[in-house]
């Protein structure tokens, strides 16, 4: 009997919506495929680093009617970078390390024939790392920040996007009845994806994000526009990562082994700047957290992600490797992953939605 090629596929970075439908499609290809097999590697490559091995078949018995489910069925983490592998030494501190071509060999020594990791523009970085060393490898995007360049979407975003304008729609009421101002963080990190989709979709009256920093007068006078006689209401959505013009970001220093500072709070500081800034309005911050990460994924994500997983494996019947799946012109197709990496996708103050928030008058403080 022929020895049935061996397929891996892992999820890392951050947990979205669509990951699971994103398995799921890749194991009901490969079943069409007498001569494949398919296997998940558990949080990211950890799995694969980890004595004994942390891998799993991932026959039809787990994959089954997972695209509906949040969360991914294979773990995940935001730490473990091979590129930049972080050892706890005997005294206490952290030797960082590349273990990149040590990882390569590994999955090959362990009989895979190709490698399919699905992940943000971290995860991608080391796809791209890895199939210098010689795996066969291609890339899913996934995040909800929206950030990766090459594609128009990435499978997670627009559920993100769902469930803080659900929020955002419930603060409106709250803040109209008490005549406040209601202030919602949302995610993003550096691109202000989501806080922009959010606004619109909302109706807010003010819109920070990372790509134009705010003057707090700017933002104090559209906001006590609204206000006549102590009466009034205004609806800010503020991205994680924004900053005032003149400061810095709101952040705390990484966690060992993690790539990224740890955004969040931005909320409870522009709430301070802006009573110190003599907003007239009673102030409220809410922040949404990571509950914009979680939960089932809606239509649009489980359709993306379920296309990204065929076309996937598509990529690998067909040897062509070293590749990322991007949803361009609404169409799928593919990119290097050098092209998918080389930069980030951010949010171009002359876009068409931009123009469409001023042109609705919602204000981004400048």
């Amino acid at each position: 009997m022929e020895k049935k090629k061996k397929l891996l596929v892992l999820t890392g970075g951050g947990d979205c919506p669509g990951l699971n439908a994103v398995i799921r499609a890749i194991s009901k290809r490969c079943q069409q495929e007498k001569d494949w097999e398919l296997y998940g590697s558990i949080e990211g490559f950890n799995g694969i680093f980890k004595e004994p091995h942390e891998i799993m078949k991932l026959t039809s018995r787990y994959t089954s009617g997972i695209h509906v489910r949040g969360g991914t069925i294979l773990k995940t983490t935001n730490k473990g970078n091979p590129s930049n592998y972080a050892i706890p030494q005997a005294d206490g501190k952290v030797k960082y390390v590349d273990r990149t071509e040590e990882l390569a060999k590994k999955i090959i020594d362990l009989g895979f024939q190709a490698v399919i990791n699905i992940g943000g523009d971290g995860s991608q970085r080391i796809s791209q790392a890895l199939f210098k060393r010689g795996l066969n490898i291609i890339g899913i995007p996934k995040t909800i920040d929206n950030d990766l360049l090459s594609t128009d979407f990435t499978f997670g975003f627009q559920t993100a996007v769902q469930i803080a304008t659900d929020s955002f729609d419930k603060l409106v009421t709250t803040a109209e009845s008490h005549n406040r101002v209601m202030i919602m963080e949302v995610m993003g990190r550096d691109a202000g994806w989501i806080a922009l989709h959010t606004a619109i979709a909302g109706g807010a009256e003010v819109c920070l994000i990372p790509e134009i920093p705010y003057n707090i007068d700017k933002v104090v006078e559209r906001i006590n526009s609204r206000y006549k006689n102590g009466r009034g209401f205004a609806n800010i959505v503020i991205s994680e990562g924004a900053r005032i013009s003149h400061g810095e970001v709101t952040a705390t220093t990484n966690e060992v082994g993690s790539e990224h500072v740890r955004l969040g709070g931005v909320a409870f500081e522009l709430s301070k700047q802006l009573k110190k800034a003599g907003c007239v309005g009673d102030i409220r911050e809410t922040v949404l957290g990571h509950v914009q990460r979680g939960g089932s994924p809606i239509a649009f994500d489980r359709v993306l992600a379920t296309s990204f997983g065929v076309c996937a494996f598509e990529l690998i019947l067909e040897k062509k490797y070293g590749r990322m799946l991007v949803f361009k012109n609404n169409t799928i197709s593919s990119v290097s992953l050098e092209e998918a990496t080389k930069s980030t996708s951010l949010v171009d103050k002359t876009s068409l939605l931009v123009k469409v928030a001023e042109g609705l008058g919602i204000s981004f403080g400048e």
